[in-house]
């Protein structure tokens, strides 16, 4: 018996959450005396899998991102045993309870700690918008698990490993997939390890110029809050917050953000929080690991300055 993970990749590579994907698998694998085994869509390397445990890979070509959830439920289905486990993304939590359904699986999301138990299963899990943590059991033969991004972390357990190609039947289903848009030449946020965000504080798009030059220096991505994407001062693909994207960078910086509770509800994952305002009390210093109290047009660019001295030395 094997413990069946889903990793997910972008144009033949590897995400970073299909890494740490496999390494809960095989943590999960070694409690219960199981091995892993991975199911990847349109994999270039199948190989990259076997350092962090994932003694098979079984490798499908298509494109995943114009498949739908439930297509790819099936598919996962299929070659599943008891175990699955999946990446707590849009599309790892899109596919997960069409899994459920299709094995009578109990399922688990958004874990983000190796399990006290395995039978039955018991795992803390996020709850209440990443605000509290619970404790979710399923006794349950058949389980499905989504992994909270950037909690568990990437962790090596290098194995031997095979590859195996498998039929892929893209078709049929309910839901259609018509077209997907992607930001080329940006990092992901999903994916990204620093996420460089903006707020009201700036005053205008007109002053994103030291935002976007600060992230090139880190090698960030750029993010927004809800009210500077409603008033189209940057895209709605950077909103991040409760009701735009979740993520769990391992720097998170935040300038002109006051740090409404909807605002922290998709950004307190975050590994460290660096906030700037002016306003001594934003309730954003309140959750922040680091905070400057000061007028970010003096204190960004001044941060820039030391960042390319620093790059320079």
């Amino acid at each position: 018996m094997s413990i069946l993970v889903y990793t997910e990749t972008e144009n033949g590579k590897f995400k970073k959450n299909a890494f740490e994907a496999v390494s809960y698998a095989k943590t999960i694998a070694d409690q219960a005396g199981d091995t892993v085994t991975a199911l990847a869509i349109n994999a270039d390397d199948a190989s990259q899998l076997y350092k962090y445990g994932a003694s098979k890979v079984l490798v499908a070509k298509g494109d995943a991102h114009k498949v739908s959830p439930e297509v790819l439920g099936k598919l996962i289905s299929e070659h599943a045993d008891n175990f699955v486990v999946l990446a707590h993304s849009n599309e790892g939590a899109s596919i997960a309870p069409f899994l459920a359904y299709n094995l009578e699986a109990g399922l688990i999301t958004n874990a983000f700690e190796a399990p006290q138990s395995i039978s039955p299963l018991k795992v803390n899990r996020k709850s209440f918008s990443g605000k509290g943590i619970m404790l979710a059991e399923t006794a349950a033969d058949k389980k499905v698990v989504t992994v909270s991004a950037n909690s568990f972390g990437v962790k090596e357990s290098a194995v031997d490993g095979s590859s195996e190609d498998i039929s892929f039947d893209a078709a049929g289903g309910k839901v259609k997939v018509e077209n997907v848009e992607t930001n080329s030449g940006k990092l992901d946020l999903k994916e990204a390890e620093i996420v460089v965000s903006g707020g009201r504080g700036l005053k205008g798009p007109e002053n994103w110029g030291m935002v976007e030059e600060l992230a090139d220096l880190l090698g960030a991505a750029t993010a927004c809050s809800k009210p500077v994407s409603d008033m189209d001062w940057r895209p709605h693909s950077e909103h991040v917050g409760q009701t735009g994207k979740a993520i769990a960078p391992n720097l998170y910086i935040a300038i002109g953000i006051s740090g409404a509770i909807q605002h922290l509800a998709g950004v307190n994952s975050s590994k460290n929080i660096v906030v700037i305002n002016n306003d001594a009390e934003a309730p954003f210093f309140k959750s922040a690991d680091y905070g400057i109290v000061g007028d970010a047009f003096e204190v960004v660019p001044k941060l820039i300055e030391s960042i390319k001295k620093y790059k320079n030395s």
